[in-house]
């Protein structure tokens, strides 16, 4: 007899885009503060979230998501690892509720390299958390995080957080790259979204006719980048092109009724984020 399910999963959300299966891993969620918006003022942002009855300040859903096609797993984002605090570097808990071995997974796949993405692959020794996957990624993610130059421009906390992280995390990865051009797993496709890193990729799956694009970064905060497109995010490397990204976005036919999933905000697997209507 199967035995009936009792344990509900709240870390786990399942989405079938027509013979391909694809899941939502939270890695936990982070509070941000208002200063992490760029080109609104904090009692506008507040008054927003409010209306929507959101959290205020906000709060950030961090997700990754498993890809069952063609008989093959794929993992899309690592997550936060544990250097993020203790709300966040929940993917390898919830990826065992959900029933998945990490050796079953052959190729990791990430939109860009910040460190709610890419910490989980490797442990706190540089050492690599899925030795036998090729990596998927953007070369031009790769190069920006290894450029020397753009790095002495940047903040202390960035310094640290965004380049050393992302040297140490993708170095043990170097020989099993791949970059993140045309179909990168079985029904998933590529597609450039520059701006918030100059790598910044989303991902088309599609099957049977059914579409899902996980589009990573392109959105922190719905509640407010669907009222007001032009905010940005303090980690924009360029947030004039994270800007023309969106709106590029969502001036395409069938935007407003295109399903998706974001890596970093809490649309996991939905139809375009609304606020208190569609897309403006």
């Amino acid at each position: 007899m199967n035995e009936v399910p009792a344990v509900q999963v709240p870390g786990v959300y399942r989405r079938r885009v027509g013979d391909i299966v694809v899941t939502a891993i939270s890695d936990g969620y982070l509070d941000a503060v208002y200063e992490f918006m760029r080109d609104i003022e904090p009692a506008e942002a507040e008054r927003i979230l409010k209306e929507a009855y959101r959290p205020a300040p906000p709060r950030v859903s961090i997700n990754c998501f498993v890809i069952h096609s063609a008989g093959r797993v794929a993992l899309m984002e690592t997550g936060s690892g544990d250097k993020m605090g203790p709300t966040l570097g929940k993917m390898p808990e919830n990826l065992a509720k959900a029933g998945v071995e990490t050796k079953a997974i052959d190729t990791i796949i990430l939109t860009h390299m910040h460190p709610d993405h890419s910490n989980g692959l490797t442990d706190n020794d540089g050492k690599a958390l899925f030795p036998n996957v090729e990596l998927v990624v953007s070369e031009r993610d790769v190069a920006h995080w290894h450029d020397d130059t753009a790095m002495a421009r940047a903040t202390e906390r960035q310094k640290l957080r965004f380049f050393q992280w992302a040297r140490e995390q993708v170095k043990p990865y170097m020989n099993r790259r791949r970059d993140a051009q045309g179909e990168v797993f079985p029904g998933v496709t590529a597609m450039p979204l520059y701006g918030h890193t100059p790598g910044h990729t989303g991902y088309m799956v599609s099957s049977k006719g059914e579409q899902l694009l996980i589009w990573g970064d392109i959105v922190h905060m719905p509640d407010i980048q669907t009222r007001r497109p032009d905010v940005w995010m303090e980690p924009d490397v360029d947030g004039d092109a994270a800007i023309a990204t969106r709106a590029g976005r969502r001036q395409r036919p069938g935007a407003r009724s295109q399903p998706l999933a974001s890596s970093g905000s809490r649309c996991r697997c939905s139809s375009m984020p609304t606020s208190s209507g569609p897309w403006p």
